[in-house]
């Protein structure tokens, strides 16, 4: 899957069929591998039942290293307008360490999402770590900017107001693009339980000069972050 790479995205010709499947026939792993970081955290068994089990993850492991790229598989897209990034820390589809956080654009400019956090995202008990709402609220607003898929924005700056703890469990995000003023754009976007705000951002996203060009509505699609 290889191509030409144009500011670290890589074109691959690979059709969309192919690239859903590949991501369908990988989901399974993902899901288990996200398990297994969970009851991790949370198991009690005696400890040379923790032996045997890092025995057996050990040699998957080695199993799946026989063919692995060298390193970041980074961002690709293909000539349908599909795009991937799998690695993605937020939403990377083949990454069990990324939140399982869909991100879906209600219209150009405004973006939602709904997930469930558990043991692997704690920080004070029964809390979300604060830098995992971070995470989760860049990437959202990230999407945001793209208006749609219509813009590459990258994240100039983002402030966050801890109103209230976010308590593990389901959640849910919100952003909007406010305004824009030539290659910024103004965010704002909010996550809490649902129903309810815990933690509130505002930002500014930038479309770069070499994804701009003379026309700022027409700058390249792809993924954003």
């Amino acid at each position: 899957m290889s191509g030409d790479s144009i500011r670290g995205f890589v074109h691959a010709d690979v059709p969309t069929a192919e690239i859903d499947a590949i991501e369908a026939t990988h989901a399974p792993l993902v899901a288990a591998v996200r398990d297994l970081v969970d009851v991790a955290i949370r198991t009690t068994v005696p400890g040379d039942t923790v032996t045997d089990a890092a025995a057996r993850v050990r040699e998957v492991v080695t199993m799946l290293e026989a063919e692995a790229h060298p390193g970041p598989v980074g961002v690709s897209f293909n000539n349908e307008g599909r795009s991937w990034n799998w690695g993605n820390a937020a939403v990377g589809r083949r990454n069990a360490v990324a939140p399982p956080m869909a991100v879906e654009q209600v219209e150009p400019g405004h973006c939602r999402a709904a997930l469930t956090l558990g043991a692997p995202y704690e920080g004070q008990p029964g809390i979300v770590h604060g830098g995992v709402s971070a995470l989760l609220l860049d990437h959202l607003l990230g999407e945001t900017a793209s208006m749609g898929y219509t813009k590459i924005a990258v994240t100039g700056t983002l402030t966050l107001r801890y109103r209230d703890s976010l308590l593990l469990g389901p959640v849910e995000l919100e952003g909007r693009v406010e305004r824009q003023e030539g290659r910024k754009l103004f965010l704002r976007g909010t996550i809490g339980a649902p129903g309810s705000v815990a933690i509130e951002a505002e930002g500014v996203w930038i479309v770069p000069r070499w994804a701009a060009g003379e026309d700022l509505d027409a700058a390249a699609a792809g993924a954003v972050g």
